[in-house]
């Protein structure tokens, strides 16, 4: 359950100082919500101007391993970024694609299966096929954007279809920001957090950017240590451990890992020198 916060702030200078003497470090992004602004048409989700750059410039020095952590399905990223990636986790942590390009899916349990096909049934029934998003391991339904009446009778709807589901196929209904989803078990963002750091080396410094309500499980996934970010510009309940506004802050934080990573680079030649 995520922690009522009222004392957020950003992360500190100690923080940075931290990245900057770490051996080894990690960042891991969230896409829709922190790295670009929701958008209703979820195909016009482009990242808030300045982020391409910064994470050109993160991918470029090679001095953090850059991975983001979505809800989309793998391969929707690189058409808006105008990049590629090295890594993503997408589909809440059910698909990842790694730097080899292979993408590994992660098997559903049938009766997970079963009960997911059952539900895009029932939201085809319904004509809501436009405003759902099937992933492998979840069906969404979306209402952000749309008056309240419409948005409440989606929800109705889904709750009423959905719930006899999810109890006789043993899947989750989870609300998220704008919508709600219907999800298989054991795999979610916090898997995908636990699964990049299982073997990470000692001494790394990591941290996770996220804003939305499936996000808490990444904050709660990360290890003592480790930093969860939220990205939002009203704070509410959450697990992370600071807070930023976007894009200003969003882009602050890129800016400071950066010149932490830089400092970095520019002790160890110069130990290296004498």
């Amino acid at each position: 359950m995520a922690v009522n916060r009222l004392a957020l702030a950003p992360p500190g200078p100690s923080f940075y100082h931290r990245i900057a003497a770490a051996p080894f470090r990690i960042l891991m992004l969230d896409y829709d919500g922190t790295l670009a602004p929701f958008r209703v048409e979820r195909d016009q989700a482009v990242p808030y101007p300045g982020v391409r750059e910064r994470l050109e410039a993160l991918l470029g020095d090679g001095r953090s391993r850059v991975v983001v952590v979505t809800g989309r399905a793998t391969g929707e990223l690189e058409a808006l970024l105008g990049m590629e990636l090295p890594e993503v986790w997408a589909s809440h942590g059910w698909e990842h694609r790694g730097p080899d390009g292979e993408v590994r899916r992660f098997p559903l349990p049938e009766t997970a299966a079963r009960g997911l096909d059952l539900a895009r049934g029932s939201i085809k029934e319904q004509g809501l096929e436009g405003a759902s998003e099937s992933k492998p391991g979840s069906i969404g339904l979306h209402w952000r954007g749309e008056p309240a009446e419409v948005a409440a009778a989606r929800e109705r709807a889904a709750r009423k279809a959905w719930s006899p589901i999810a109890e006789a196929h043993g899947l989750e209904l989870r609300p998220f920001d704008g919508g709600i989803e219907l999800r298989a078990p054991g795999r979610d963002k916090g898997a995908a957090v636990r699964d990049v750091l299982r073997d990470a080396p000692a001494g790394t410094v990591a941290a996770y950017l996220g804003d939305d309500l499936t996000d808490e499980d990444a904050f709660r996934a990360l290890p003592e240590g480790a930093l969860g970010v939220l990205v939002r510009e009203e704070l509410r309940p959450t697990d992370a451990g600071a807070w930023v506004r976007p894009p200003e802050g969003l882009l602050d934080f890129l800016d400071r890992w950066l010149a932490a990573e830089a400092g970095a680079a520019r002790m160890n030649a110069k130990g290296a020198a004498g």
